[in-house]
């Protein structure tokens, strides 16, 4: 058992070595280890104090967590047939521990009967989550109503994972292979990766796939209606019954049919009217009604921008492309055509200036500068030979003190999860068993294109600004994970931050990618090494707000179908009755309407098996945050007159108030210690251009 690499705890996980044999034996003795520690804490000698609870049980759990969030990571970022099995066959058991655990009467007595005053701010605010967790959990239920509460919870983890793993194999399945001369327009680099897969496998032309490097830039760029029309198809079917041939297989409507009804009756159980009513519980929002006015209020301020937005790519596209009446693949084409026209500049145009190195290296340099931090490269065991390790380190007097560090996971790949995360491996914790501080560390996790072979000579990536926004947008979530200064595990970092914040710090970083003063040090052409002109920054500038009225509208869109879903008397059990839902909202927000065989919620991972049901409002009601706490930065620009927001000053008072305090206090409370006040949506509505 001491050579399996999952009970290794010295330091960093040996992802090298974790092979699918090493899960079942890890996870089964760790699940005994913690089920151990709970029985000895909830004994009746046993103090209920909270470092002595901490002591037992919360390291024990704490290595199961971090074991069993090493099997996940790697189930998410290198999927084979036998590590799925693996972990599906653990992921029942693990998933009834925690329920176990959160639902124990004796463990919730415990808590009861410690006095919070005699606890630190950092652990009584961890003591209150822990309080309100238990009623969550299921701890007040007796009998037939626990039992049931504790399936409910199994089978939700199971079929969560079971959506996952199809959005992927619907995504993996799919590949067309197309003739040169069918993908006129699309970008060099986009051409030289979809030959070589092609000529991977032995075959002539182009492989074109559902990932996102790939699929973009053909919709964006392909002058083929055809080809569009292929793509576009398979990518809204994708996970359904509407997609074509073998894939539909892969279909998720019975899984969201089942979740729902799951979700509802927990709900019931725990005496709230429907699952919205349990998701905001944790979060700033206080109830679902008020959610629902303020997506309705911005789509409603949006939707003049939205509709004008329309009309000009309508008439566009009948002057300039003859294309009078557009189909829905034909409107990212349009779109990308009318911003040439307007702007006088293309992605493609921007695109060589951002190599993967470069853009990577002004981050780092901004983190810096903004952060009072160095990063530095560092090692660790990786699962692929594309990832990176990094430390970030704070200047003391006895030398360089490590902060936090970090793996960086940025090409697409099969078996890979489609989209970008941030997660935690560990969190920072003054450790209650040796009284040492365990330093943080974190996985961003990106889908860029890769770089490719051009006449035998590897050419870095080359992102595109809104992957380099996405980076950007990640590395937010990672300082607030890596750059907390509190001790309690519960409430350090991310951890203990309501859903409907924690969005904050990453949206902030995405507002320095359009900072004349950070950019021109973050882009290098990939041939000639010139910086990005200004000329070219002053169009994407120009066209920063472009169609940002549908844009907000798309993002409404989701989350205001996410909370009626979510709120409804009775669960939506049926695949008709969820499509019903998002035609409802579309019919009243949406001005643009897909094709009766689109089916976007088979694959809505974020609310369906990702987190974030009734939740997604989140990314917008954050926007608010994140826009005002940015404005401090251009306030403090314009008070000192200079062009850079980039203000060590205002970025220590930043770090201070919300990334070093994470959890360890209501997010409006450290909001508020950052800016003196509640937030404003008027930043927000400047900064999209709709003010």
């Amino acid at each position: 058992m001491d050579s399996n690499p999952l009970l290794d705890f010295s330091d960093l996980p040996r992802f090298d070595a974790i092979r699918p044999e090493h899960v079942a034996p890890a996870v089964q003795a760790l699940i005994l280890e913690a089920g151990n520690a709970l029985e000895t804490v909830t004994g009746a000698e046993f103090p209920a104090h909270w470092k002595a609870i901490a002591a037992c049980l919360d390291v024990a759990t704490e290595r199961l967590s971090r074991a069993w969030g090493a099997v996940s990571h790697l189930n998410s970022v290198a999927d084979t047939p036998e590590l799925r099995a693996a972990y599906n066959d653990m992921l029942p058991k693990v998933t009834e521990f925690w329920t176990r655990l959160g639902a124990d009467e004796r463990l919730y007595a415990k808590y009861k009967a410690m006095d919070p005053a005699a606890l630190s701010a950092e652990q009584a605010q961890a003591h209150r989550n822990a309080m309100r967790g238990f009623i969550l959990g299921g701890a007040e239920l007796q009998g037939e109503a626990k039992e049931r509460f504790a399936w409910l919870q199994e089978r939700q983890a199971e079929l969560g994972q079971k959506f996952s793993e199809n959005a992927l194999d619907a995504t993996d399945s799919f590949a067309i292979h197309v003739r040169t001369d069918e993908l006129a327009g699309v970008p060099d680099d986009v051409l030289a990766a979809t030959a070589a897969a092609a000529a991977a496998e032995g075959k002539t032309g182009h492989k074109l796939t559902l990932k996102m490097p790939c699929y973009l830039p053909v919709m964006q760029f392909a002058h083929n209606g055809t080809v569009r029309e292929k793509l576009y198809r398979a990518y809204v079917t994708r996970a359904s019954d509407q997609a074509e041939g073998e894939a539909v297989r892969f279909d998720n409507t019975e899984i969201m049919g089942e979740l729902l009804a799951l979700r509802h009756e927990e709900a019931q159980l725990l005496g709230h009217r429907h699952y919205a009513d349990v998701s905001l519980v944790p979060k700033m929002a206080e109830s679902p009604e008020q959610v629902v006015k303020f997506l309705r209020d911005l789509a409603t301020k949006a939707r003049p921008f939205a509709e004008r937005d329309l009309q000009d790519m309508r008439e566009f596209a009948a002057d300039a492309l003859g294309l009078t009446d557009p189909q829905p693949w034909d409107w990212p084409y349009i779109g990308e055509k009318l911003k040439e026209a307007r702007y006088a500049f293309s992605e493609q145009e921007v695109k060589p200036y951002f190599t993967a190195p470069k853009v990577l290296a002004g981050l780092f340099q901004i983190v810096e500068t903004l952060f009072e931090v160095s990063i530095r490269p560092d090692r660790a065991p990786v699962w692929h030979d594309n990832v990176s390790f990094f430390r970030i380190e704070r200047s003391a007097a006895a030398g360089p003190a490590l902060v936090g560090r970090f793996y960086l996971d940025p090409a697409a790949r099969t078996g890979k999860r489609g989209g970008a995360w941030m997660d935690d491996v560990r969190a920072r914790w003054m450790r209650p068993d040796n009284q040492q501080l365990q330093t943080p560390v974190a996985h961003l996790v990106c889908n860029f294109a890769e770089g490719v072979e051009v006449d035998g000579v590897k050419r870095p990536a080359l992102l595109t600004h809104d992957d380099v926004i996405t980076l950007f947008h990640e590395f937010g979530h990672g300082l607030h994970h890596m750059l907390t200064q509190v001790n309690e595990r519960d409430v350090s970092g991310i951890s203990g931050v309501e859903w409907d914040a924690v969005e904050l710090p990453s949206q902030f970083m995405e507002n320095f990618c359009w900072e004349w003063d950070v950019l021109k040090h973050m882009t290098a052409h990939v041939d000639t090494g010139e910086p990005l002109p200004r000329a070219l920054f002053d169009k994407m500038l120009a066209a920063k707000n472009f169609q940002s009225g549908l844009q907000t509208l798309r993002q409404v869109e989701f989350a205001l179908f996410d909370m009626l879903l979510h709120s409804l008397p009775g669960p939506a059990a049926t695949g008709e009755a969820i499509m019903a839902v998002l035609n409802q909202v579309r019919q009243e927000v949406a001005v643009m309407l897909p094709p009766a065989y689109s089916r976007t919620p088979n694959t809505f991972s974020h609310i369906f098996a990702g987190g974030y049901s009734a939740g997604y409002y989140s990314y917008k009601w954050a926007e608010v945050l994140s826009s005002d706490a940015y404005a401090a930065f251009e306030e403090a620009a314009r008070r000192e007159g200079r062009s850079s927001t980039l203000d060590a000053t205002t970025g220590r008072r930043y770090r201070e108030a919300i990334l070093e305090a994470g959890g360890s206090r209501p997010a409006m409370e450290s909001f508020k210690a950052f800016r003196g006040r509640e937030p404003s949506i008027d930043a927000l509505l400047r900064h999209q251009g709709m003010a």
